[in-house]
């Protein structure tokens, strides 16, 4: 972790994340941060606790973490002035302002707990952007997929094989898919490819258990307020969650990476690591524990037992998100595949880097095999 970040840098990540929800299409996140920037003081508990935090405050997401509970308890109905705030009936700086001066005094040890852990919106959308790399991978190798999923907070997006897609045309999954999800598409459109997912399993430190409606409440509040259409594409995936429970563990990726990359790989399936917006919550240890784990296997894999890498993870420089992939064989070589919203909403399209595509396995569907998807041009 880095050091201790001075208070100027700490204001400053609020309002650049202010600028980053404007950007986004969340005025209501990006007021009540630019609101934040100057409000907090050492006053109070959550002030002491922002202003003195120990880490960096953008790749910590300290903005989103306090965002997250002044959204909490606008939803818990605790605090009807700011439900006002968060229903946009209270818009003006000086007003919204004095709304969550008071709701500090009133919850601030509440609040101050929202320190605690980094925001797992385990935003569904990105399922969308996680495919389209899928449907990259089974063109080159083969239709049959084994998802392996570091940080996946509650699993949704370990349910892929129970949405459906339309990404540049290119139609994926069933008409009775419980999520239907079509970003907006810039560029080629991805290979129309069928993809069989053979199995789905995901870990994270902190796992969310959605069958608890405290933890299910709480991943909800994580998402922006002022955009209904995920809100309710949350709630869709975590009633999905609840019926048919993601294959989800407790612990660190990088043991838990090198665990699943040991057992035997069935041939004809192409074993994938794919992750979102989790990379830079991982320490330094377990990224190259992660990298290690994943070069090693590298050098294992062939035509047979194919593996591949899909992050699709934020680039604060450049202020957009990529999905990046490497493959084996093929050297794993990184391959810039798209940059997309950090949400979903839209994606922009590259087509793979010339040579990069053997030719593909025919693999004969195995009696049994659940969730095939299929896509059409």
């Amino acid at each position: 972790m880095a050091g201790m970040a001075d208070e100027q840098a700490i204001r400053d990540a609020f309002r650049w994340q202010a600028g980053f929800a404007t950007r986004s299409d969340s005025p209501l996140t990006a007021r009540v941060c630019a609101v934040l920037a100057d409000l907090l003081d050492r006053e109070s508990l959550l002030g002491r606790g922002v202003l003195d935090w120990p880490g960096e405050p953008i790749a910590d997401a300290l903005p989103l973490r306090v965002a997250g509970g002044f959204h909490a308890l606008a939803r818990s109905g605790r605090a009807p002035d700011l439900a006002q705030v968060y229903a946009g009936q209270v818009t003006a700086s000086d007003e919204v302002a004095h709304v969550l001066r008071a709701a500090i005094a009133v919850h601030d040890a509440e609040l101050a707990g929202w320190l605690a852990g980094p925001p797992q919106t385990n935003e569904v959308g990105r399922s969308a952007v996680l495919m389209a790399g899928l449907l990259v991978l089974a063109a080159r190798f083969g239709p049959q997929v084994e998802l392996l999923e570091i940080g996946s907070s509650a699993g949704l997006n370990l349910l892929m094989a129970r949405y459906a897609f339309r990404l540049g045309g290119v139609a994926v999954g069933g008409e009775d898919a419980a999520l239907r999800f079509e970003p907006e598409w810039h560029g080629p459109p991805p290979p129309a490819a069928d993809v069989r997912i053979a199995g789905a399993r995901g870990v994270d430190v902190a796992p969310v258990d959605v069958a608890d409606p405290a933890q299910a409440e709480r991943l909800t509040a994580y998402v922006w307020p002022d955009q209904p259409a995920r809100l309710q594409r949350i709630e869709a995936a975590i009633a999905l969650a609840r019926a048919h429970p993601p294959h989800l563990e407790q612990g660190d990726a990088g043991a838990w990476l090198e665990a699943r990359l040991a057992e035997p790989q069935p041939a004809g399936t192409t074993r994938v690591l794919m992750h979102s917006v989790v990379w830079q919550y991982l320490s330094p240890a377990t990224q190259a524990r992660v990298e290690a784990a994943m070069a090693r296997a590298g050098e294992a894999a062939d035509a047979e037992r194919p593996l591949g890498w899909l992050a699709y993870e934020g680039e604060r420089s450049l202020n957009q998100h990529a999905l990046m992939l490497r493959a084996w064989p093929g050297g794993g070589v990184p391959e810039r595949l798209a940059t997309a919203h950090a949400h979903g909403a839209w994606i922009r399209w590259r087509r793979p880097r010339p040579g990069s595509s053997p030719k593909p396995l025919v693999v004969p569907a195995q009696a049994g095999t659940p969730l095939v998807l299929h896509a059409q041009g």
